[in-house]
């Protein structure tokens, strides 16, 4: 076999192991952004001008009723994948960029560059 494959026969593809509480957390970060709607709306805000979107910006992107983007949004809120600000009647929200740092290094195998830089 040649050199090239016995390194990614024999290379770790994670720095390490992750741990039970670092399992849980990125799941519950997978299983938000696993929905197609919820991955678009995170899409949305983080290509937003300034970075980051007024509900009102995100709602008429999508066939769907103002409760469930706004069911959708709390599903990433909650997952910590996205902050809210409340800005008189209207919510803004944004990416949290240290959440994609933490799953993209999880995905980016050891010795890679990171993706998401600040």
């Amino acid at each position: 076999m040649s050199k090239q494959g016995d390194e990614l026969c024999c290379s770790p593809v994670m720095r390490e192991p992750l741990t039970a509480e670092q399992s849980a957390d990125l799941a519950r970060v997978f299983k938000a952004i696993g929905e197609p709607v919820r991955l678009r709306l995170l899409s949305l805000i983080a290509s937003h001008a300034g970075g980051e979107a007024c509900v009102c910006d995100l709602t008429g992107a999508f066939d769907l009723s103002g409760p469930t983007i706004s069911h959708h949004l709390k599903v990433l809120r909650e997952a910590g994948v996205i902050e809210g600000e409340r800005r008189g009647t209207w919510i803004y929200y944004r990416v949290r960029l240290e959440t994609l740092r933490a799953v993209s290094s999880v995905l980016v195998p050891a010795g890679s560059a990171e993706v998401v830089s600040a």
